[in-house]
């Protein structure tokens, strides 16, 4: 009877995280019919009613409100037994579930995967590309892909970072061979440049270098995308000069398809460099599935680091 009643328990607090009986059973691995029989048990066996239930919705009645902390403690020391338990276990196993913006999952997040689950086989990872910044505990997430500049993270999050990126002028070799090559950022502004053009990834665009002033310059152009693989698909169309992220660019970069503009000066401002993070829910005992993956995720970073800077060291003229 305890133990049953522990278990429904466990399964309220989890209808109530994620606020709703199907999210609740997709995450405990079980039927919709399953997670609503075990929350009637255990009204049943508090003789209260804990949920008042729509089609669309669930919401906890007064009583309910003041029984959840109680069961949502209780379903945290589970968890922690739990991946305590885990982080013995001979391999990490299970599903972890990740959220990252849509483009850089595309170009760098997803390669990174199939290595992984060829040394981790009996983990599964359950992506979502998406550009919002998901609540991991609402929505049920375990981790996280978060680029931001300095400071600028949300605070209660457990962060790591994977490595710094930066946005980069990138042209075809045909468009500058037609439209010259800017030497200085002033001579931005007789390009077509395509940008962003959403919340601070406007046309104003500031350069730093080392002993130098810093620059700014407005930009203008026949196009503003508010996604980097359009950018780039216009960049190589001819359009213009792209602003884009080093890690869009990079592939087409090393085949030779694009050229990089004025490298001895760094954008700054909005677009200033910025670190991807992997970030996830504080926790006393971090699942090991969830660990071995940032391991991984940190050190394919620490590698692109590594190739990044071999690249510029070997493109610096003697």
């Amino acid at each position: 009877m305890a133990v049953e009643l522990l278990s429904e328990m466990w399964v309220f607090a989890k209808v109530v995280e994620l606020r709703g009986f199907a999210p609740a059973a997709r995450q405990l691995g079980l039927t919709t019919s399953a997670v609503s029989r075990a929350v009637a048990r255990l009204e049943s066996h508090l003789g209260v009613k804990l949920l008042n239930r729509t089609t669309r919705s669930v919401s906890l009645t007064e009583l309910g409100a003041e029984v959840y902390p109680g069961c949502a403690r209780i379903a945290q020391t589970a968890r922690e037994v739990s991946a305590l338990a885990g982080r013995y276990a001979m391999a990490p196993q299970g599903r972890v579930r990740v959220s990252a913006p849509t483009v850089f999952g595309e170009v760098w997040l997803v390669p990174q995967l199939p290595a992984f689950l060829a040394r981790w086989p009996e983990v599964e990872v359950d992506l979502t590309l998406i550009d919002r910044m998901v609540d991991l505990a609402d929505e049920g997430y375990d981790l996280a892909i978060r680029i931001a500049a300095p400071g600028a993270l949300s605070p209660g999050l457990v962060a790591r970072a994977l490595f710094d990126m930066s946005y980069q002028l990138v042209a075809t070799p045909a468009y500058l061979a037609a439209h010259g090559e800017p030497q200085a950022p002033a001579d931005l502004a007789t390009h077509g440049c395509v940008y962003l053009g959403y919340g601070p990834f406007q046309d104003r665009l500031e350069f730093e270098r080392d002993g130098h002033a810093p620059a700014a310059v407005r930009v203008r152009g026949p196009l503003t995308i508010n996604n980097s693989k359009g950018i780039l698909s216009a960049v190589e169309a001819g359009v213009g000069i792209g602003i884009v992220p080093d890690f869009t660019a990079a592939h087409a970069l090393r085949a030779g398809r694009l050229q990089c503009l004025l490298p001895d000066w760094r954008l700054a401002g909005p677009y200033g460099t910025r670190t991807v993070h992997a970030v996830y829910s504080p926790s006393r005992f971090l699942p090991q599935k969830v660990r071995v993956l940032i391991d991984h995720l940190v050190a394919a970073g620490a590698g692109r680091a590594s190739g990044k800077a071999t690249q510029e060291s070997d493109n610096t003229p003697p």
